[in-house]
Parts: C-alpha cells; sequence; structure tokens
C-alpha cells in the first residue's frame, strides 16, 4: 500500500490555495504530529516573505527539491550577511542553464527562499519531529512576517543584493 501521492492534482490544489492565501503560499503536510520525519508540498507566489530562520535547538536538516518555478534558497552568517544561495530551478533557460533542483540546510543555518517566478512548487523535508515552540529560531536582524510593509521592503533588497551577486 502507498502512504502518500504527489500528484498534478494536489500540486494544483495547494497552488489554488496559496494564490487565496494573504501570506501568498499554503502547503499540505504529508506527515502526522508523531512522524519523527516532516514532508510537505509547499507553494508559493512571487511576493510570499519567508523571514529568515534556522532550525536549532534541536538541530534539523532541512531539504529542498523543487517541482515547479524558480526560487532562490538563500543562507546567511549570524549578522545577516549573504553566505550562499542556489537558483532551484527544474526548467532550463538560456539565463539559469538547468539549474539545481534540490539543496540540504545543514542544521542551524539561517535561511530564506525569495521565489523568482509567478508561482512555484517544492518539496521539503525536515528532519524531526514538528514541535511549534522549537521548530523555528527566525533572525533577529530580519523583518517579521507580521510586518507586511517591512517585509516586502526587506524582499525588495534582497532581490537587488543577489543580483549584484550573480
Amino acid at each position: 500500500m502507498l502512504a502518500n501521492k504527489l500528484d498534478r492534482a494536489l500540486v494544483d490544489e495547494v497552488l489554488a490555495r496559496a494564490r487565496l492565501s494573504p501570506r501568498r503560499r499554503a502547503n499540505h503536510c504529508f506527515h502526522r504530529p508523531e512522524d519523527r520525519l516532516q514532508r510537505m508540498v509547499n507553494a508559493a507566489l512571487r511576493g510570499s516573505y519567508f523571514a529568515p530562520h534556522r532550525h536549532k535547538d534541536p538541530d534539523k536538516l532541512e531539504i529542498f527539491t523543487i517541482l515547479s518555478g524558480r526560487v532562490m534558497v538563500i543562507t546567511f552568517d549570524d549578522q545577516g550577511a549573504i553566505a550562499d544561495h542556489a537558483l532551484l530551478s527544474r526548467d532550463p533557460s538560456p539565463a539559469d542553464g538547468i539549474g539545481t533542483m534540490q539543496v540540504e540546510i545543514p542544521p542551524g543555518t539561517w535561511h530564506t527562499l525569495l521565489v523568482l517566478s509567478p508561482e512555484a512548487v517544492l518539496y521539503e523535508v525536515i528532519d524531526g519531529h514538528f514541535d511549534a515552540g522549537t521548530h523555528k529560531r527566525f533572525a533577529p536582524w530580519a523583518p517579521s512576517e507580521a510586518d507586511p510593509e517591512a517585509a516586502a521592503a526587506y524582499l525588495e533588497e534582497l532581490a537587488k543584493r543577489m543580483k549584484t551577486i550573480d
């Protein structure tokens, strides 16, 4: 017996919810709270703000695999300077080449996602049980997701910084 199926109908349903969400994103969890491995589909629209965060205490590895669209995964040092980045893209373009299809973010690494295409869909895996109280530690140097104006300005600035890096 198959436990879960990721198909076009599920992706379309999650994208439809993202289009209606004020946060411009939605997910579908395959895992149950008691599972030791978190597995989900994330759909996000351009302009969705993923506040920089890390998974620390407990430390958790996080893996993103691109299913559609283009997403820049960015890591930071403790002061908020960009440490590394990877363009996730399954669709070849003259500017990008084929692109990276998957990245692993080491435990305790500050990171965010910058959606570059109108819509993007990722499959995400996070090591360990989900506990809302310890799941994410948000970066003190980045705006809160509760402040949409500051978040939009931060995304714009981050996009400009990425253009100067590549």
